[in-house]
């Protein structure tokens, strides 16, 4: 598939970059509709074990184009209802991928570029990168990235944020919880590649099992509805033969069958 807002690759390590330096990869109806798409081809390719999505240029993501919310803001409303279910569907198939997901963060992440780091299941920053839920500013909300958001930092973090529109540094969203590592400007892509390393010694299948379970698990009681849950996934998933691959492996002390010899 050929895009014009990204650049794709695939591979055991797909990487989807945004491409539109000239706006620091600010998002419109096309790169929405690209990235929805590029997220869709690469889940069911049976070769793509992780996927990297990173920003060209200076910037992860403005977040949303402002002529794009300018035109928005000019139409009806049930244009405004279609085109803001095409963004929430883009961010739903990245959150659910298959595959695990990593978001390279340098430069700013503002508005949907904070919704698509969150959306990922693992962020890495360069510490001088920052991040601002900006929304408030243009006389909007951040309705959309908000369950993403929320789910990242919390209720109350989420809510400061969105409120205030506070620009935060890569530390105090590595405190907060939004990024999971920050490390040097020119070692952001050694440690994306350890975060890589890690994902690519883990069973594909059972990454994938993991991924689609704990999308069920709420944080609350562990109800009879959650045991049985819990308890039918894992009864099911030792019985497959990625399990039995694993186990022999681990007892006959070798690599197992899905890890690349450089990632033993």
């Amino acid at each position: 598939m050929n895009f014009s807002t990204l650049e794709v690759s695939s591979g055991p390590v797909a990487r989807v970059r945004m491409n539109r330096p000239q706006v620091f990869n600010a998002f419109d109806e096309a790169m929405i509709g690209e990235l929805d798409a590029a997220f869709a081809q690469l889940a069911d390719d049976d070769q793509v074990r992780v996927i990297v999505l990173e920003g060209a240029g200076k910037a992860f993501s403005a977040g949303a184009d402002l002529q794009w919310m300018q035109r928005a803001s000019q139409a009806s409303l049930e244009w405004n209802q279609a085109d803001a279910r095409r963004f929430a569907g883009m961010l739903h198939r990245i959150a659910h991928c298959p595959k695990p997901t990593i978001a390279r963060v340098q430069g700013v992440a503002l508005g949907g570029g904070v919704g698509l780091t969150c959306a990922c299941d693992i962020a890495v920053a360069a510490e001088t990168a920052s991040f601002a839920v900006s929304e408030a500013k243009f006389g909007i909300l951040p309705s959309v990235i908000g369950p993403y958001l929320t789910n990242a930092v919390g209720k109350r973090q989420a809510l400061r944020l969105a409120l205030t529109t506070e620009r935060i540094s890569a530390a105090q969203a590595l405190d907060m919880g939004m990024v999971h590592e920050v490390v040097a400007a020119d070692q952001l892509d050694a440690a994306v590649q350890g975060w890589v390393d890690e994902l690519l010694v883990g069973g594909p299948q059972a990454l994938r099992e993991i991924k689609a379970l704990f999308a069920q698990l709420a944080v609350g009681p562990v109800t009879p509805e959650v045991q049985a849950l819990t308890a039918n996934t894992i009864a099911r998933v030792r019985g497959t033969d990625e399990a039995r691959e694993g186990f022999a492996a681990f007892l006959a002390k070798r690599p197992a069958a899905w890890i690349a010899p450089n990632n033993d």
